[in-house]
């Protein structure tokens, strides 16, 4: 086989149909006689709702129909296995009660001939309530009974530690802002359902409609080709999915429903906010002895989301004391949901924050630090790392950045009015796998189609497994078509938590695998064919063309093949099912940032980042780089700037639009760079990667709040760091 194409740093083949405008998103589908609708959210953040008011949004010109509680169908509501809670039933039950739960829930929706009217319609709806007052602040509410974790005695381990660090941290809430809104059309032909959704998983959102409406699975399908942005914000299918399709049913034709901006940060989900409390236990030379975990996340009151917060404060650093309790806490709010680095993101910045802190507490480098307490396995189990480079992304990271010019005090350096600092930290995510199908399909032209059911949301699915079949199959990428995003492909799992190229990546390898040996097997096998008697191991294809491996005159094109054989195509399903494995699984990540402190205004400013990765094989370093690089921004916007804020008398969020929730733009973006360290893990994937998009998140926000105390001397422990905090 050639290998042309994996690790080619290829630009995106769907890349021309998104910057003319061909890629279609989940609102761009033209559906023949399609209607809109317009959600109406509830102005309380508790209480029931006594009284609905629909006369006036009727009387408008092209109102179809207003559906609430008081004339919706009851739903089926079964439990849905792909859910993301462990009840697997619960969910918001939409227009099944007079229930309010929280702040924009959805009471009703407005049906209109135009999405003017729908709106204009969904203003002129009065909804009357018995409000109470909600339950939003996550400081002082009750708590779920906490998930724990424990090995050796932490609390005994830290009254005789020589050096003890006890600190609070807390994170803000983070909303996905994707540049695509979520967005779904509905269409019914009798009792199936055809939905386009903006979604990370056709599947489950297949799975999930069919459990709410009680019907078969394969009576539902879904179909999102293109996904404009999601970080996690599409993992699950959302209220409105289900309105959307209550609707369609309702008035006997297609649905369309956008979410507004602002709807956005009630209708779909976002990074729960933390309160972290850390204690921390070492002797006078930096080896850990002991850490003490106490953790509180919010949730909503019908759900229990958690997410992987422990996971990195068990294995990360090798000490023999450990105790976690993570607790939920249960709000008058809507479900929190996985956004990039999820649970990893947020441990990471306490423990590296607090890591900072030891090391300046005790004068040892920071770098230095990692590597006295870097772990030979993994002690939350005693299972072997299948891979660990940590300190060697350390060591390459520290050599390109420059950290040897680091002046070791604090405030030490300046450039005219702005401080500047230097930090780092250390990035882990768990390697994530799950089984994935794939099916390729050569036809007689010597041009394969390959489909799977799986997204891309911007990290070149597209792109990627045309390599990877390619490449596989011995033909250029393009002589490939990889086509994803339609439940009616085969099953993958959710495009999420960097498993995709791993285990779609992975299926769509033993397809093309199987197909090519196909292909050569009826070659060997054939007395016309000039290689007909070669042993099949002997057998190469490259360029569309199989020939013998040490004679490559001598051979024949996959048209000749087909064509002689009488063949339209050749077909071939492939699979991928991880095996249970003895390693334990994790990809690796150093981030370095310099940054300005203006000294009279508390501003920052990320000067430069880099990125040092230990994340198995490559397949595109373009677009990796385009993971990494995004990975950066994204953690800047963490760290400095992103924060939604909830008005506690009624549960409001007062920032629902993206002039008061601040994102990184061109200006805040500076100098970025990443590495990735040679390599493959094949304990990881049998194509021998681990998974990129999270980890390059996962440092940046403590590397960056390491470098604010290094420029300023001040300790902020919230993020994200305001200026008035550092004045």
């Amino acid at each position: 086989m050639s290998r042309q194409a994996v690790g080619a740093p290829l630009s995106r083949v769907e890349g021309r149909r998104k910057v003319t405008g061909r890629a279609k998103y989940a609102a761009d589908h033209p559906t023949g006689g399609v209607v809109h609708a317009f959600v109406v959210g509830s102005t309380v953040g508790r209480g029931r709702i006594t009284g609905i008011d629909a006369r006036a949004a009727l009387a408008l010109s092209g109102v179809l129909k207003v559906i609430s509680h008081l004339n919706a169908p009851k739903l089926a509501y079964r439990p849905n296995p792909s859910s993301n809670n462990p009840e697997g039933g619960r969910r918001l039950r939409v227009f099944q009660d007079d229930k309010v739960l929280f702040h924009g829930q959805p009471v009703a929706v407005v049906v209109a001939t135009t999405p003017e009217a729908a709106q204009h319609g969904a203003s002129l709806v009065e909804v009357r309530y018995d409000a109470e007052k909600p339950s939003t602040n996550l400081t002082g509410a009750p708590a779920h009974d906490p998930e724990t974790y424990a090995r050796g005695d932490a609390d005994q381990a830290m009254q005789s530690a020589a050096v003890r660090l006890e600190m609070t941290y807390r994170t803000a809430r983070n909303h996905h802002n994707a540049a695509e809104p979520h967005a779904t059309i509905a269409r019914w032909d009798g009792d199936r359902l055809t939905v386009w959704d903006k979604t990370q998983w056709v599947v489950g959102t297949q799975r999930e409609l069919a459990a709410v409406f009680g019907i078969k699975r394969d009576a539902v399908r879904v179909i999102s080709p293109f996904v404009g942005g999601g970080f996690g914000g599409g993992l699950r299918a959302w209220p409105h999915v289900t309105i959307a399709a209550l609707a369609a049913r309702e008035v006997g034709r297609p649905v369309k429903l956008v979410l507004t901006r602002k709807q956005l940060y009630s209708g779909t989900g976002y990074r729960p906010a933390y309160e972290y409390r850390l204690r921390l236990g070492s002797d006078r030379r930096g080896r850990l002895t002991a850490m003490v975990h106490d953790i509180k996340a919010e949730t909503s009151s019908y759900e229990d989301f958690q997410e992987s917060v422990l996971t990195a404060g068990q294995m990360l650093y090798s000490m023999p004391h450990v105790r976690q309790a993570y607790r939920t806490v249960p709000l008058d709010v809507n479900t929190p949901l996985y956004m990039r680095g999820p649970g990893h993101a947020t441990a990471v910045y306490v423990i590296e924050s607090a890591m900072d802190e030891l090391a300046h507490e005790l004068g040892i480098d920071p770098i230095e630090l990692r590597r006295r307490n870097d772990p030979s396995e993994d002690e939350s189990n005693g299972t072997p790392f299948s891979t660990r480079r940590l300190r060697e992304c350390c060591t390459v990271g520290a050599r390109e950045f420059g950290w040897d010019r680091r002046a070791p005090e604090p405030r030490s350096t300046r450039d005219g009015d702005w401080l500047i600092g230097m930090g780092m930290a250390a990035g882990v995510h768990r390697t994530l796998r799950n089984a994935a199908q794939a099916r390729v399909l050569l036809d007689a032209r010597g041009t394969a189609l390959v489909e799977a059911a799986t997204s891309d949301m911007g990290p070149g699915t597209y792109t990627s497994m045309t390599q990877v079949a390619a490449d596989a199959l011995g033909l250029t990428v393009r002589d490939v078509e990889f086509r994803l995003g339609d439940s009616a492909m085969p099953p993958t799992p959710a495009h999420g938590g960097s498993q995709t190229m791993a285990s779609v990546g992975s299926a769509v390898q033993d397809a093309c695998d199987k197909l090519r040996r196909q292909a050569i097997e009826l070659a060997v096998g054939d007395a016309r064919s000039p290689l007909h008697g070669v042993d099949a191991a002997d057998v190469a294809v490259s360029g569309g063309r199989l020939h013998v491996r040490d004679d490559p005159a001598r051979g024949e094109t996959y048209q000749q093949l087909l064509a002689r054989d009488n063949r339209p195509h050749l077909r071939s399903l492939g699979s991928f099912t991880p095996a249970e494995s003895r390693f334990s699984l994790f990809a690796y990540g150093a981030t370095f940032a310099e940054v300005a402190v203006d000294h009279r205004l508390g501003l920052v400013r990320v000067r430069r980042m880099l990125g040092v990765y230990d994340a198995g094989r490559i397949i595109s370093p373009k677009l990796a780089d385009s993971q990494a690089l995004g990975g950066m921004v994204g953690g800047i916007g963490t760290a400095l700037l992103e924060q939604t804020v909830t008005d506690h008398h009624d549960g409001r969020i007062v920032n629902a639009n993206l002039a008061d929730y601040l994102v990184p733009v061109n200006a805040d973006v500076p100098d970025l760079r990443a590495i990735y360290l040679d390599g493959e893990d094949r304990e990881a994937s049998p194509i021998g990667v681990k998974g990129l998009g999270e980890v390059v998140h996962v440092g940046v926000a403590p590397a960056i709040a390491n470098a604010v105390f290094h420029a300023t001397g001040r300790r902020i422990r919230e993020l994200p760091i305001t200026a008035e905090a550092l004045l």
